[in-house]
């Protein structure tokens, strides 16, 4: 097996792992977080009805910067979106991504500015 499908290997048997025991509802939502080549999208979603209650993205943030600077202006975001809609309790879903460097900015800055995982 060459090195970049054992990589998409990891990575998929990584996410089921997380998926199979992140469940969001509309008292804890799921806070899903994906990262592509140029942005990073975040959304607060039930999983019971399939709906997406708040979102929010990169291309919202004024700053430019570090990877990780950008994750922890939108954790902050996210936050604020999510306590205007009064959610303060979240699930964490970091997707196929470890809890390292952009991800793990964001969840504490979330963290920090009011959500708990």
């Amino acid at each position: 097996m060459d090195k970049n499908k054992k990589i998409d290997l990891l990575k998929l048997k990584r996410h089921k792992r997380v998926r199979a025991i992140i469940k969001g509802d509309a008292k804890r939502p799921r806070l899903s977080v994906r990262f592509s080549l140029n942005h990073s999208y975040i959304q607060l979603i039930d999983d019971e009805k399939g709906v997406t209650i708040v979102s929010a993205t990169d291309k919202e943030l004024k700053s430019k910067g570090k990877n990780t600077k950008i994750a922890e202006e939108l954790g902050k975001l996210i936050a604020e979106k999510a306590l205007a809609k009064k959610i303060t309790k979240v699930v964490f879903d970091r997707g196929s991504k470890k809890y390292h460097g952009k991800v793990k900015a964001l969840a504490d800055s979330a963290r920090s500015n009011g959500l708990e995982f």
